[in-house]
């Protein structure tokens, strides 16, 4: 049990959240109970019970049949850690370090939108729970709340912005200003949802937010630029919001627009006159090949990434894609992870494979749910509990101690499962 005197609780740079687990042991003599069980099985069906079936199927509707979800969960499980005895992991400590800036854990908030139909305080509250734990926050410009009320509510913390790039070049560059001057500290590009893959359940019941209920969101209608396009277009969106919605996901951010690496020079020339320099990322990079053009051009870091398989049914797991871009650029660029996260486990031994850090996404998006940012909170504390207990019961202190020595890793086989609809 983690000893609540432990002198490393006073020197190490982080909490000791391990000790998490022995206050809600004590917890039941006091009368006091966990908001809800954080196994994310049971934390998933918490999250089905209390959500509308739209933000349920939103937060959970997968590409296809779910083959890509169902290879990410599977290749961490080919991937098995190898325990060490006798180190010293009193003296322990989940800290690390991201484009220079001092981090609690190597864990950070993938960027999710529209928040709002998971609860109504949406990306504030996530921001709040980053903020206090010293965690990486990264909105997304499909997000509910506009870009400078989720900088307000994130203060002095480190966050990132995720870019959905407009085919309008005014529109972009209007995005790229306010994410700088609301204290983003560098830019996330996502590459793979150009288009919005075929999710039978979201489909079926037409389910798309910005046509319906939630429409344009903060983050358009406090756009200049966007509230430009409007006037242009004759719509009023307090009169017509499911028309401006539509116009600002069809039109002015993605829907249908590719774009192409030729376009990547120009961005991050804007980007980086703009934020004086800070870093420009690309997320959704699953090829070598593509991960070669990134260094190449100059990019900073990238997400190894599938979109958690809500994009390519049937496309490589994300996991190991991670292994051979590790293998091939992973002295060159900062790579980091997304995608199939469920388990400290799981953040280990993407860290193992050579990810530097490691974003969650649909775990915090049901405890949102579920609780709002009490159970963002929650969820998220459990989770910094079980990586640190990991730590110390497999003999790793340090983040930096974690490598592929750790891992002890199955062959890759084909394996049919009786149902892909896994957790």
């Amino acid at each position: 049990m983690c000893d609540p005197n432990n002198p490393n609780i006073k020197e190490r740079t982080t909490p000791q959240w391990g000790l998490l687990q022995r206050e809600m042991f004590w917890a039941p003599n006091e009368r006091q109970f966990p908001p809800f069980n954080s196994e994310p099985d049971k934390l998933k069906a918490k999250a089905q019970e209390r959500l509308t079936q739209a933000g349920w199927y939103y937060s959970s509707c997968n590409a296809g049949i779910n083959w890509t979800h169902y290879a990410n969960r599977t290749a961490f499980y080919r991937h098995q850690i190898i325990p060490r005895m006798l180190i010293d992991t009193n003296a322990r400590d989940s800290a690390t370090t991201l484009f220079g800036h001092k981090l609690a854990a190597p864990i950070g908030f993938a960027p999710i939108g529209i928040n709002r139909i998971y609860h109504p305080t949406g990306e504030i509250s996530v921001a709040h729970v980053a903020r206090d734990l010293n965690l990486l926050y990264c909105l997304s410009s499909a997000g509910s709340y506009s870009i400078e009320d989720v900088g307000e509510a994130n203060g002095q913390g480190i966050r990132f912005f995720q870019l959905y790039q407009s085919p309008d070049d005014e529109q972009a560059l209007s995005m790229l200003r306010r994410a700088h001057a609301s204290g983003f500290q560098a830019l996330m590009l996502t590459t793979d949802t150009w288009q919005l893959a075929w999710r039978h359940n979201d489909v079926d019941m037409g389910n798309y937010a910005f046509y319906h209920e939630h429409a344009v969101g903060d983050i358009g209608l406090n756009d200049s630029v966007f509230l430009q396009r409007l006037k242009e277009a004759g719509i009023d969106p307090d009169k017509e919001p499911k028309k401006a919605g539509a116009k600002w996901m069809d039109e002015n951010i993605w829907h249908g627009h590719s774009h192409t690496w030729a376009k990547m020079p120009w961005l991050m020339k804007h980007w980086r006159s703009i934020s004086g320099g800070k870093p420009f990322c690309l997320k959704g990079i699953q090829s070598v090949a593509d991960a070669k053009k990134a260094v190449e051009l100059g990019v900073d870091g990238i997400v190894v990434s599938n979109h958690a398989g809500r994009q390519v049914d049937g496309a490589i797991a994300s996991l190991d894609a991670l292994e051979k871009i590790v293998d091939a650029v992973g002295d060159k660029i900062v790579v980091m992870y997304d995608s199939g996260v469920r388990t400290a486990a799981d953040v280990f031994k993407a860290l193992a494979l050579g990810a530097k850090f490691v974003f969650i996404g649909r775990l915090w998006v049901w405890g949102l749910g579920i609780a709002g940012e009490t159970g963002v909170d929650h969820v998220i504390r459990a989770l910094l509990a079980e990586f640190d207990i990991l730590q110390e019961c497999s003999g790793y202190p340090k983040v930096d101690d974690i490598n592929r020595d750790a891992l002890d890793s199955l062959p890759r086989v084909a394996i049919m499962p009786s149902s892909p609809t896994i957790t």
